[in-house]
């Protein structure tokens, strides 16, 4: 603990130093340790990115967690709340800004539920909302009657009322020789009963998706007819704020969330219905804890051939980096064993000790570069016994 505080102060001088120490530190502890009982799930958004740019020295803390040969020395993973894209597109964005290459299979979103309703919704008429490509991330889930809510707003004059004082168009026509699947004959979509809304990503325009998801969800999937059974509204997730480029906090989907629910239940006898994936929803380090297994799988599978050992043990402990406490840390600490959260001060939470509602088990006050080393170096020695507040 003292070497911890003469560290912090010595900060600025010994960057450099703590750098090489560390990858030589690092280096060893992977030569000597093997068996990989354990596996990280990074947040991006406030923690390895603020916008577009990498935070620190996350590019270097994840390349460590690699050999030489790209091949995995430690099953990590990417588990946000974001979106708007198919996994492998995120999956190629990140490897660009990080300059390591990340697999789809590395990317969890939190759209990426939304594969598990393909059963029941593959064949119906469904509206995609969000920015990006929230059209082509369901198509390329399988389902195949997909319309985004640009390009649904766009086949009915005037639902709108303040269209014609945006100077901006969301009117959408899209390449259907390129993305086929991603929408439907207009005359079928005019016509036909919405079956289910999926919000994929951060809605652009706020206003008028309210309108259009209002009028679609009392209406029994078809704006302008009488009241009728609402269909089922997804979220992708419930954050109320992000940490972007801008210093404070954004408005994430939460919101959006909260002001579509307040106005629905003013217009409506009955209150809005819906279910929310993402963190902290369990089935979503559920299913973060099955993908690293099958990235354990090919960890066991590169170095079994060294070892000559080819079975896996369960992990010891999965560890939680993020920036959220009422995401990040208490979707870890719900999901229990053998999930462990740590709380960074590079997003969201800026507080000088942990959070009081949602604590982490642990929280570094150290920031950036020597944050990174020291918790990366922290997950590779398992048998460290350290403080909560670092």
């Amino acid at each position: 603990m003292r070497f911890q505080r003469s560290l912090a102060l010595v900060l600025p001088r010994m960057r450099n130093k703590f750098q090489s120490q560390a990858s030589r530190y690092f280096s060893s502890l992977l030569e000597s340790e093997q068996r990989s009982s354990f596996g990280i799930a990074f947040d991006i958004d406030g923690v390895i990115l603020r916008g577009r740019d990498p935070i620190g020295g996350s590019p270097q803390a994840v390349r460590r967690l690699l050999k030489d040969s790209g091949n995995l020395n430690v099953p990590f993973l990417f588990l946000t709340n974001g979106g708007g894209v198919p996994e492998s597109k995120r999956a190629n964005e990140l490897s660009e800004q990080l300059g390591v290459k990340i697999l789809p299979s590395q990317v969890l979103q939190g759209h990426s539920p939304f594969k598990s309703l393909l059963k029941r919704y593959e064949n119906q008429l469904i509206i995609a909302a969000g920015k990006g490509e929230p059209a082509v991330v369901m198509s390329e889930y399988g389902f195949k009657k997909v319309v985004s809510i640009d390009e649904y707003a766009s086949l009915f004059e005037n639902i709108d009322p303040l269209s014609e004082y945006k100077k901006w168009t969301t009117n959408q026509v899209l390449d259907r020789s390129v993305h086929p699947m991603n929408t439907v004959p207009r005359c079928d979509v005019s016509s036909e009963a919405v079956k289910a809304v999926f919000v994929v990503s951060d809605p652009v325009d706020w206003g008028r998706d309210i309108q259009v998801l209002c009028d679609v969800l009392r209406c029994g999937g078809l704006p302008g007819q009488e009241n009728g059974h609402q269909p089922p509204l997804y979220f992708a997730s419930d954050d109320l704020e992000y940490q972007a480029v801008f210093p404070s906090n954004r408005l994430g989907m939460g919101a959006f969330r909260i002001a579509l629910e307040s106005v629905f239940n003013r217009v409506h006898h009955n209150p809005l219905e819906h279910v929310s994936f993402g963190k902290p929803n369990p089935v979503v380090f559920k299913n973060a804890e099955a993908m690293l297994r099958q990235l354990q799988v090919s960890y066991r599978s590169n170095n079994s051939k060294e070892s000559g050992d080819s079975g896996l043990q369960s992990f010891k402990t999965l560890y939680m980096i993020g920036d959220n406490p009422s995401v990040d840390i208490k979707g870890a600490r719900q999901a229990g064993h053998p999930w462990f959260s740590i709380l960074t001060r590079t997003g969201v939470f800026r507080g000088k000790h942990n959070h009081a509602e949602f604590p982490a088990d642990m929280a570094s006050r150290m920031m950036e570069l020597l944050a990174w080393c020291k918790l990366i170096l922290i997950n590779m020695d398992e048998t460290t016994h350290f403080p909560s507040y670092l």
